[in-house]
């Protein structure tokens, strides 16, 4: 498996800007705005009173979801009953134009 760094999403988007726009924009400076984004969409996910949904046109949708707590959860390891509290969790959910790239054949 490929892994894919901040950095990595900051180069491609800095190529693709240029392309699309037909500018130079520097890979340090397309950093500072891809970095800028995750910052402020875990500050939104975080800041979720209890639940929130982000939702990306044409890419996808991040929401806080709150799950219920369990108070007969056993523990696997000692069969040990377990109560676990409450709590809030991310989800994501593709939008439609990357469910349909991903359905694509892909080449062996």
């Amino acid at each position: 498996m490929r892994t894919v760094t901040k950095k990595d999403v900051a180069k491609r988007t800095a190529l693709e800007y240029n392309e699309s726009n037909g500018e130079n924009i520097k890979i340090y400076t397309a950093e500072k705005f891809v970095d800028a984004v995750f910052v402020s969409l875990r500050k939104i996910l975080s800041e979720a009173d209890p639940e929130v949904r982000i939702e990306i046109r044409d890419f996808g949708v991040f929401e806080v979801k709150k799950t219920k707590a369990k108070p007969k959860a056993r523990n696997p390891r000692t069969g040990q009953i377990i109560y676990v509290p409450a709590r809030r969790k991310t989800h994501f959910k593709a939008g439609k134009i990357l469910k349909d790239e991903l359905k694509q054949e892909y080449p062996e």
